[in-house]
């Protein structure tokens, strides 16, 4: 287990590249949108390579006070719980939890575990509950799936280490996952419209297990050509993986079930500029939902409720954020990732490693703050070396960001920015 204090590794912004024109938010992460919270625990240990990731939606109970909510399907080959009934009814009631693609069952028990201990009345005097788990296929590349490693308990632990900070790259749920040839896994961004006088946050969080290396852009760059050149220079080769994408699209703004898949449509287009083109055996699929109004699960006693709604007209400036967070995010989880070996002795490279590809290059960050250093989001970088073939390292406790990232230092010298 990875102890000590450690700082974030760099992001996207810290190397000189800026997705879009809207401003972050001030962590540029999805917790940026009020009251989402999110957990990791990671389970890291030889040929096991994989964990959880939960996402508490807003701060109350998310049973008895549903948010609005909408899932998109680009690609359908996927196994999450829960979308039917979400797609139907247009709320969401549960925390999301993301995991591999054969633990979602447990996680599905778990996360219904976890809703009746905190629930007396599903099931009694209420109907039951639909809990909502996501997935991504860890077992094509560095995870034993097989093996089943997931635990109840390792769900629980997620949702109870849930809170403010979001930590980035190949911890959690993304442990195992592999993205355009590189370590993959979990990445965060945030976009602000100011509509008038109001203002409106939309996030995005992701998890990243897809792409071909080759067809890498950065900000339109085709840095993932240049990786594959010297990954062939070094006599290197390159696995391909034809996986899948989560994305996950969180909004403060008083958007319906019709207006949030509206939305969700959007994230396809942040997810095509990053270079990937939805292959057939890919499972990529977007959930949005809102939290600027509650719908509560008991009907009151008067039966019409009142909400507020945007204007349709007041949508493109949301559409404009949910692509550009949702690029953001792929390539802030890529670049936190770090290299790591797993199945087989199976590695993967970080693209951190690749950051000085490219035409010109950017002098080291400035100490001044900023808006991917704010506190709500850490890079996950491990300062020791990935471990050898057969060296066998246990990590089974919530990830924190006191408990990953890389030893103090500068970020890699950058040929990505324009």
């Amino acid at each position: 287990m990875t102890t000590g204090a450690m700082s974030r590794t760099p992001r996207l912004r810290d190397l000189g590249v800026a997705i879009g024109t809207l401003p972050t938010g001030p962590a540029n992460a999805i917790v940026d949108v009020a009251g989402i919270a999110v957990g990791h625990v990671t389970l890291s240990d030889g040929d096991v390579q994989t964990g959880v990731t939960a996402i508490l939606p807003h701060a109350g109970h998310p049973f008895r006070d549903k948010l609005p909510a909408a899932v998109h399907v680009i690609n359908g080959f996927g196994k999450s719980t829960g979308l039917m009934q979400l797609a139907e009814l247009g709320t969401l009631e549960t925390p999301v939890v993301l995991t591999n693609t054969l633990s979602v069952g447990t996680a599905s028990t778990a996360l219904v575990r976890h809703m009746l201990a905190a629930t007396p009345e599903i099931g009694a005097s209420t109907g039951t509950v639909n809990p909502v788990v996501m997935e991504c296929n860890d077992g094509a590349w560095l995870n034993d799936i097989r093996g089943l490693h997931v635990t109840e308990d390792d769900v629980r632990r997620a949702l109870d280490a849930a809170g403010p900070e979001v930590t980035e790259g190949n911890l959690g749920a993304g442990t195992g996952m592999s993205c355009y040839g590189l370590a993959g896994g979990i990445g965060t961004a945030s976009r602000v419209v100011e509509r008038g006088r109001r203002r409106y946050t939309t996030g995005a969080l992701t998890l990243c297990n897809m792409g071909r290396m080759e067809d890498l852009r950065v900000d339109g760059r085709p840095v993932g050509r240049r990786v594959a050149e010297r990954l062939a220079a070094e006599k290197e080769t390159a696995a391909r993986e034809h996986g899948s994408i989560i994305v996950v699209l969180a909004t403060d703004a008083p958007l319906d079930a019709r207006q949030l898949r509206r939305l969700a449509v959007r994230a396809g287009a942040g997810l095509a500029r990053t270079g990937t083109h939805f292959g057939s055996g890919s499972g990529d699929v977007v959930l949005a939902f809102a939290t600027a109004e509650t719908l509560p699960h008991a009907m009151p006693d008067d039966p019409e409720t009142a909400r507020r709604a945007l204007h349709e007209d007041a949508l493109d400036p949301l559409f404009r954020a949910a692509i550009e967070a949702t690029e953001e995010a792929i390539l802030n989880a890529l670049l936190a990732a770090r290299p790591t070996a797993g199945r087989k002795g199976r590695r993967r490279r970080s693209l951190a490693e690749f950051a000085d590809l490219g035409g010109r290059r950017l002098s080291r960050p400035s100490a001044a703050r900023t808006a991917s250093s704010a506190p709500g989001c850490r890079g996950s970088g491990d300062p020791r070396p990935a471990p050898a073939a057969g060296r066998r390292r246990r990590r089974r406790t919530p990830a924190t960001p006191a408990a990953r990232g890389r030893a103090a230092g500068t970020a890699p010298r950058s040929g990505w920015r324009r």
